[in-house]
């Protein structure tokens, strides 16, 4: 009896034991538990900062994207107004040049062989007076030949805008190539030899089966060689001599090049 009592003593001690070393490996087990969650918690609140970051950037580049791009829009806009004055401007110019070749005195390379007269000045006024009451053309020969004499008259800048208007009403006369090409007569006389070029060149593009498209290419050649230009004059001058050879404009252009020839060898 003692001895089986001193067994359960025993058996409950030990147990007891063990109880408590449960106790201590789990209350290690919570505590490791604990710390895994803070860090884990702490690991979590940092990455929210992260993202929270990574959103706020990502909305501030958005949002520069957005004025970079409606900087461009507006740089684009810009760009397409100026263009548009430009083209505007240059119209006007041009329309303003040949309103303004009127005003422009006649060339001093051509002086008058004799005394003038004592009153020729008070003459031309009245005529160039009376010129706007005449009566308007009635068809297209008159037209030309008025717009003609006003170019004689030496009033280039009324005889460009009669040749112009000739052209626009009669865009298919036979005259048409002889009207463009007094429009560059009109600039060569005063010297614009650049828009002179431009209007001779003209002839070709409105009737390139004109007898006037030689004349027009060798005052081409005349406008280069003005230009210092003497490679290209040559190369046009050369082109009428063998496009046109039977014209007058080839005689006179093969002349031109053998007396640079000629020049050239002294």
């Amino acid at each position: 009896m003692g001895r089986s009592l001193a067994l359960l003593v025993l058996a409950v001690l030990a147990t007891g034991c063990a109880t408590r070393a449960s106790y201590h490996r789990l209350t290690a087990d919570v505590a490791a538990l604990r710390g895994e969650v803070t860090d884990l918690r702490q690991a979590q609140e940092a990455s929210s900062r992260d993202v929270t970051r990574t959103t706020a950037e990502t909305r501030a580049l958005e949002a520069r994207l957005g004025e970079v791009s409606a900087a461009q829009t507006n740089a684009a806009n810009e760009v397409a107004t100026l263009r548009g004055r430009l083209d505007t401007a240059e119209g006007e110019l041009r329309e303003a040049r040949a309103r303004a070749v009127a005003a422009t005195p006649p060339p001093a390379s051509a002086p008058p062989t004799s005394p003038p007269p004592t009153s020729p000045r008070p003459s031309a006024p009245p005529a160039a007076a009376e010129r706007p009451r005449a009566p308007a053309p009635r068809n297209a020969e008159q037209a030309y030949n008025v717009a003609l004499a006003t170019f004689r008259a030496r009033e280039y800048g009324q005889a460009v805008l009669d040749f112009v208007d000739f052209m626009a009403k009669y865009p298919k006369h036979p005259l048409v190539a002889n009207a463009q090409y007094w429009i560059g007569e009109a600039y060569y006389v005063q010297r614009d030899y650049r828009q002179a070029m431009t209007e001779f060149q003209k002839v070709l593009d409105v009737a390139p089966n004109s007898p006037k498209v030689p004349d027009a290419l060798l005052k081409v050649g005349l406008c280069y060689r003005n230009l210092r230009d003497e490679s290209r004059a040559r190369q046009t001058w050369d082109r009428v001599a063998k496009d046109y050879p039977k014209s007058a404009s080839a005689t006179k252009a093969r002349a031109l090049l053998n007396e640079k020839a000629s020049a050239a060898t002294k």
